[in-house]
């Protein structure tokens, strides 16, 4: 049986600005920021501004609004950060391994031959966090 939204997670007090965060794209429907742990250099965070648990309680609408900003974020993501490729993860429920129960999508760019970093291991300095955004920011108005 699903649980109920909590509306004190981490994601909805970004939403609410009762928390900072390194945003990098914003619409009516969504959210992108940089993730304050990441796995990578330059993984970014996609959420949707509707409290929404996790993909199995989101609607057919909510799920592509969410789509079209990875779509988004990956491209400039590419160009930014000389890409080879993304990797997309989202994790739905304890068991299946989320943590912040908010709908989420991880965009991590990646190289070859280079794996990526622990989950929620170590939290990025806020000077590195900064630049990674002002760089995909720079890719998005391209």
């Amino acid at each position: 049986m699903a649980t109920a939204y909590e509306p004190n997670n981490v994601f909805a007090k970004i939403l609410r600005s009762e928390l900072p965060a390194q945003k990098i794209f914003e619409d009516a429907e969504t959210l992108a920021f940089m993730d304050i742990m990441p796995r990578c250099d330059g993984h970014v965070l996609v959420i949707p501004k509707a409290p929404v648990r996790n993909m199995l309680d989101a609607t057919p609408a909510q799920l592509g609004a969410c789509l079209v900003t990875v779509q988004r974020i990956a491209r400039a993501q590419m160009t930014a950060f000389n890409a080879q490729g993304i990797t997309i993860q989202q994790f739905n429920e304890t068991a299946g391994g989320q943590v912040v129960f908010h709908l989420h999508y991880h965009v991590l760019p990646r190289w070859d031959g280079v794996k990526l970093g622990p989950h929620s291991a170590t939290m990025a300095k806020p000077e590195v966090l900064a630049a990674h955004a002002d760089k995909i920011r720079k890719a998005l108005a391209c």
